[in-house]
């Protein structure tokens, strides 16, 4: 079974514009595709590889040149610091579940199979997509569809499950859909469940809150010339992204200098942001939503 098949990595491996001897972060190891292209680059630079899934182990290289951390990327900076890095040259990302998560039912990620409701990505974690279904109250479980499901009937899904769970505790994927199956639009079930399924693993994992930790970080070590390579799968960390490489913050709000000067921290290399071509689709349907953006820092 393959582990994960990276998304555009000829373009994000080329956007980060390597140095031989630069120092490099990959903060989403997964399968290790970015980081083995990262490393035919490099001859006495350095790179350094996050991942928080204990299972992304296998595939770590036996290389002097590369360090694996099997830490969340938001703490970044201090894992750096911790191994006498200071600055780096640039910093890949490629966000979203890998292709293994997604295809171990256990891990609870699909809809399409029945599994206990889990949707780690640190299996040491302590909340699952479960205690979340059985704990938060009605009003937060509706702000959580709402706000990374982007679902516009969340108060009713929330009353629906708040109603059933009095009975019976949601613990598997069939008994959310038992719940809410009436709940999705004819014809686009599908789509339904995955909004209603993104919204619960990022709320499982604190996607969108560890991003932005996780970008702050970056800035702040990144050298001048350095770049950013980040490659998102939904709207959401879409937007975060835009906003922080455009204008330093994740409200997209520019700032401008006394003299009327936008002020702002990168240059961007790919003002629209570069999606995946009809080949790349055909032969990775996965990668149909991906959207990669990248930024220099000025």
């Amino acid at each position: 079974m393959v582990y994960h098949i990276p998304a555009l990595l000829k373009e994000s491996i080329d956007g980060l514009n390597i140095q031989p001897d630069g120092i490099y972060v990959d903060v989403t190891f997964g399968g290790g595709g970015h980081s083995m292209e990262i490393l035919k680059r490099l001859k006495t630079g350095k790179l350094i590889a996050f991942d928080q899934d204990e299972d992304a182990l296998i595939n770590t290289p036996a290389d002097e040149r590369f360090l694996f951390l099997n830490q969340n990327f938001r703490f970044l900076k201090n894992n750096l610091l911790f191994n006498n890095i200071k600055s780096i040259d640039g910093l890949i990302a490629d966000l979203g579940v890998s292709f293994h998560q997604f295809d171990e039912p256990e891990r609870g990620f699909t809809f399409r199979q029945d599994a206990p409701l889990d949707m780690r990505m640190n299996k040491n974690g302590i909340v699952t997509a479960a205690h979340i279904l059985k704990t938060m109250d009605e009003v937060s479980l509706a702000d959580i569809f709402y706000r990374y499901g982007e679902l516009s009937n969340s108060r009713r899904i929330a009353r629906e499950i708040v109603a059933a769970r009095v009975q019976k505790p949601m613990e598997t994927v069939n008994d959310l859909i038992d719940t809410i199956g009436k709940l999705a639009p004819f014809r686009q079930e599908h789509k339904f469940y995955a909004k209603l399924f993104q919204a619960l693993r990022i709320a499982v994992n604190h996607e969108i809150d560890y991003l932005q930790e996780m970008l702050e970080q970056a800035l702040s070590v990144l050298n001048k010339g350095g770049r950013l390579v980040i490659i998102s799968y939904h709207s959401l960390e879409d937007r975060v992204v835009k906003n922080f490489m455009k204008t330093g913050n994740f409200e997209g709000v520019e700032k401008k200098d006394f003299y009327g000067n936008a002020e702002t921290s990168f240059r961007i290399i790919n003002r629209k942001g570069t999606t995946p071509d009809d080949e790349e689709i055909a032969i990775n349907n996965r990668a149909r939503s991906a959207r990669l953006r990248i930024a220099e820092k000025i």
